[in-house]
């Protein structure tokens, strides 16, 4: 018997994703960062990115980088989240290009750089109004002017990041203003920007509908790639597989029991107030998973099972269409967020197939 729970990921399908939304973008002159933050900077998902044409790899922990430049992953790596302080070093070392918002960190880097000779590209990240992280536009001039000051530093673009905290979709309005900063600093520093970086998933249907791109010429993509799917409403992509990666977890018990909790209710083990509806008896089963491996909320079943809830260990489903015995198992879909946490999990074993490395 195969190791339960686990993640199956078909490099294969990855690989369709990543080349299909390369290709597709190319068309409107975006290259693609390969976001593998949710892989855990996984090497075999990395390489298989970058076999699809992706421009450079992007993660947000020094960990998983520092994981990939182990296994000699040849790419291009990009920390998309500011440096924090006590990781200059290790990102100096590691790191080709980061994202910065703070001038403090970037002096820093530059401290680094110059005792290790190396020369280190930022992106300055821009706030266009997800409220996350960025430089409020009124100050990037200042912030540019001492980031071109600073020594083993290369000041390689700018970006922006939208839909993560507020959900604040990219639009003409947002990236025409990211378009005219570029301009605005290139015309005030007589430089020319590289890196003019527009944002994740959430901007496919904004890039890839007919809208003018002006500047951008840059987007990450993780969710869209891994999961087939844009992120501002999770709608699959025309073309894309949105199950490269499942779940599979086993049964563990199988029983008939009250669809009502009996006794006086208090909170749950994640303190939640608990509500129920009498439905009789219920066919439940439990698998072997919970809380600590996943995000219940994100696991998308097979038609006529429903999932019910979930402690830390316990994942709780029922069914009125399937027998599901102890010892079976039930495989999942999963968002994002489910995807995340289950990586993340060492109690769920990732096993991989092999990639294509065929033109599609």
């Amino acid at each position: 018997m195969m190791a339960a729970p686990r993640l199956e990921i078909d490099l294969e399908k990855i690989y369709h994703n990543a080349s299909s939304l390369v290709k597709r973008l190319a068309c409107r002159g975006i290259s693609v960062t390969g976001v593998t933050k949710a892989t855990l900077g996984s090497a075999e998902i990395a390489t298989t990115l970058l076999r699809a044409g992706v421009s450079a790899l992007g993660d947000s922990r020094i960990e998983n980088i520092e994981a990939m430049r182990l296994a000699q992953v040849p790419a291009t790596m990009v920390l998309i989240r500011s440096p924090m302080l006590s990781q200059v070093k290790r990102v100096i070392k590691h790191v080709d290009v980061s994202f910065n918002t703070e001038i403090e960190v970037i002096r820093k880097l530059s401290l680094e750089a110059q005792e290790t000779d190396r020369t280190h590209g930022v992106i300055l990240m821009v706030e266009l109004g997800d409220l996350r992280e960025g430089i409020m536009p009124d100050d990037l001039i200042d912030t540019v002017r001492e980031t071109l000051s600073l020594p083993n530093i290369l000041f390689k673009g700018i970006g922006t990041n939208l839909a993560c905290r507020c959900g604040v979709s990219p639009d003409g309005k947002n990236m025409t203003m990211l378009s005219e900063l570029a301009d605005t600093l290139e015309s005030t520093f007589g430089l020319t920007l590289e890196i003019i970086s527009g944002g994740n998933s959430a901007n496919l249907g904004w890039a890839l509908n007919g809208a003018e791109i002006g500047r951008i010429n840059d987007l990450r993509l993780g969710e869209a790639i891994l999961l087939g799917c844009e992120t501002l409403h999770r709608q699959p992509i025309d073309g894309l597989h949105t199950d490269a990666i499942t779940l599979s977890a086993e049964v563990i018990e199988a029983k008939v029991k009250p669809s009502q909790p009996s006794g006086k209710i208090a909170q749950t083990a994640f303190g939640e107030a608990p509500t129920a509806t009498d439905r009789g008896l219920v066919t439940q089963a439990i698998l072997a998973v919970g809380q600590q491996d996943i995000d219940p909320c994100g696991l998308i079943a097979p038609a006529g099972i429903d999932v019910m809830g979930a402690s830390s260990d316990h994942l709780i489903l029922e069914s009125d269409r399937f027998e599901l015995s102890v010892g079976a198992e039930v495989s999942f879909q999963l968002n994002y967020s489910a995807l995340v946490r289950a990586m993340t999990s060492p109690f769920v074993t990732k096993i991989m197939t092999s990639a294509s490395t065929d033109n599609d």
